[in-house]
């Protein structure tokens, strides 16, 4: 850069201006209540809480210090369980302990709902799968979404189990 020793030196004993005194003071306010609120303040309300205590600033003032200072909300969602495992119901016994290798066809199945939204609402899908029904044609290995449907034609044809 093109500055003179001089002009370096004077611009780093000048004292600093109203509009940068300003500015550390609402930082303060700004860390402290970020602090208080667990970082969960964004611009608006960041805005609305220097108002209540009685500084007078801009959205976009605000906005812009916490840009330049690294402040940023701090999005947490909560953890939601699900699935309820204290309940008196009968659980089946876990026959299978994630081995779906099989020495013949038709020895290990495994099933799965699903639930697709339409027009008419959320729609039950049931699916049954056969684990180690066959292996594809190598030109239906290239299409991924070609495996589940050309599998379970198959599966329900051979299958011994009723079907609704």
């Amino acid at each position: 850069m093109d500055v003179s020793p001089r002009g370096l030196r004077a611009f780093r004993s000048r004292p600093a201006s109203r509009r940068q005194r300003i500015d550390l003071v609402t930082l303060a306010h700004i860390k402290e209540q970020s602090r208080l609120s667990l970082g969960s303040y964004g611009r608006p309300r960041m805005t609305e809480e220097l108002k209540e205590i009685g500084l007078n600033v801009g959205h976009r003032r605000v906005g812009r210090l916490m840009r330049q200072n690294g402040i940023s909300v701090v999005r947490t969602r909560k953890h939601k369980v699900t699935t309820d495992s204290d309940h008196k119901f009968n659980i089946a016994p876990n026959l299978l302990d994630r081995n779906f290798a099989a020495d013949q066809s038709n020895q290990k199945w495994a099933g799965d709902i699903s639930y697709v939204w339409t027009r008419e609402g959320w729609q039950y899908v049931r699916r049954q799968a056969f684990w180690n029904y066959w292996l594809p044609k190598p030109r239906e290995r290239l299409a991924h979404a070609g495996l589940p449907c050309s599998a379970t034609p198959g599966a329900f044809a051979i299958s011994p189990v009723e079907r609704n």
